[in-house]
């Protein structure tokens, strides 16, 4: 009877053991605690590609929290982690979504930051998304029509050209051409063969050309400066003559000489116009007596 006791206390016991060790290894495989001693912060993210509720978050590699919650607003995803109490993050840390291993898991990256401030954890934080192999593979399924596409404009292009160049008047042609030019270059150099002395004779009154126009321009350097010299001087004193003849021009306009009275004085204007019409009326009676009975004189003088 105690014997039977004794065995179903220990049957009892491996049992509550069991249990507990189950409920260990099911609480650390599902981030389970019953103590509340967990950071929680939230990141936005624009694509989280396959990130699941309970995917490992780590930082600088280290598994330090967990992925607690994920909600879709818009176009963006909320992802609410939950980190040990011993993580330490600064101001400028940084999150990415990035896999896991090569089979495409997903776990959330946390770079710490190296700023002294204190990080925010009440803040909505920006996370990042960084390509994976499977995300890479799938866009590139979404551009295998336009691969296709291209390669079919490719071959089509290989084949024009291919006929193109297989073209016997094509090849005729380039053939012609090449000898054209081939022919070209003989003849120049039998030209330049031909004229050598006279090419040679050039260069060397090219030369001496060069040589003498630099000795008289040396040898007359004196001169070209003064003559330059007295050039300034000429310019000089012609600006100083024009602006004369401009302020001369000035006051005779604005009536301040007596020419400019002359000519813009309008009651000197209006007495010289009278005096010419008198002047021409004169003229006409002198010529008119002169045709008739001459020039009558009535005089009438007087001895004082």
């Amino acid at each position: 009877m105690k014997d039977q006791r004794k065995t179903e206390i220990r049957v009892g016991i491996i049992v509550v053991v069991g249990l507990l060790l189950f409920l260990w290894i099911l609480g650390w495989a599902k981030n389970f605690s019953f103590v509340s001693n967990k950071k929680e912060t939230v990141v936005i993210f624009k694509n989280v590609a396959g990130l699941e509720i309970g995917d490992n978050v780590t930082v600088n590699g280290v598994r330090k929290g967990y992925v607690k919650d994920m909600q879709i607003k818009g176009d963006q995803v909320f992802v609410a982690l939950s980190l040990d109490k011993d993580v330490s993050l600064n101001k400028d840390a940084s999150f990415a979504v990035a896999m896991l291993d090569l089979m495409g898991g997903k776990r959330i990256e946390i770079q710490p930051g190296t700023l002294t401030e204190p990080f925010d954890y009440g803040k909505v934080h920006q996370g990042k998304f960084f390509a994976d192999i499977p995300y890479v593979m799938s866009m590139v399924g979404n551009m295998q029509e336009d691969i296709a596409g291209s390669l079919k404009d490719i071959e089509i292009t290989l084949k024009s050209l291919n006929n193109y160049l297989t073209d016997e008047q094509f090849n005729k042609n380039v053939k012609t051409s090449i000898s054209n030019l081939s022919g070209l270059t003989d003849k120049l150099n039998s030209i330049l063969s031909e004229n050598r002395d006279d090419i040679k004779q050039l260069i060397s009154n090219s030369n001496s050309l060069a040589k003498d126009a630099n000795k008289m321009i040396n040898d007359n350097k004196a001169n070209v400066a003064t003559s330059l010299g007295n050039l300034k001087t000429v310019l000089q004193k012609t600006d100083t003559l024009l602006t004369k003849i401009n302020s001369i021009a000035t006051e005779t306009t604005d009536k301040k000489n007596n020419l400019g009275k002359l000519l813009y004085d309008k009651e000197f204007y209006d007495n010289l116009n009278i005096s010419l019409k008198q002047l021409n009326e004169l003229t006409k009676l002198l010529i008119k007596q002169l045709q008739d009975e001459g020039v009558n004189v009535d005089a009438h003088i007087s001895i004082f």
